[in-house]
């Protein structure tokens, strides 16, 4: 599995979080496993997007970039940052 972690800044206006339209649309990408939105107490938001594999990573690179670019324009956002990671590993309590 694989991620991808943007950072942003919200603007004044904003509240940091992503419309449905938004979410659904990340989601619609082949490969995508799920989304986080997250928001920090120094105003920076993060999403993080995971992918079944590298392949699924590489593959959604441009829609997410023009996914990102469009949100951040819509809410007031500034991109501060794209990073990709390997996730290593995984464990959620039931």
């Amino acid at each position: 599995m694989f991620a991808r972690v943007s950072t942003y800044q919200p603007g004044p206006d904003s509240s940091g979080a992503p419309s449905d339209d938004t979410v659904n649309r990340v989601l619609e990408l082949p490969g995508c496993l799920g989304i986080y939105y997250l928001l920090g107490k120094d105003n920076k938001s993060l999403s993080i997007t995971l992918w079944e594999d590298a392949d699924a990573l590489a593959g959604s690179e441009q829609a997410a970039g023009k996914i990102r670019t469009e949100t951040s324009a819509e809410q007031h956002m500034q991109v501060l940052g794209v990073e990709e990671f390997e996730v290593l590993t995984r464990h959620l309590k039931e």
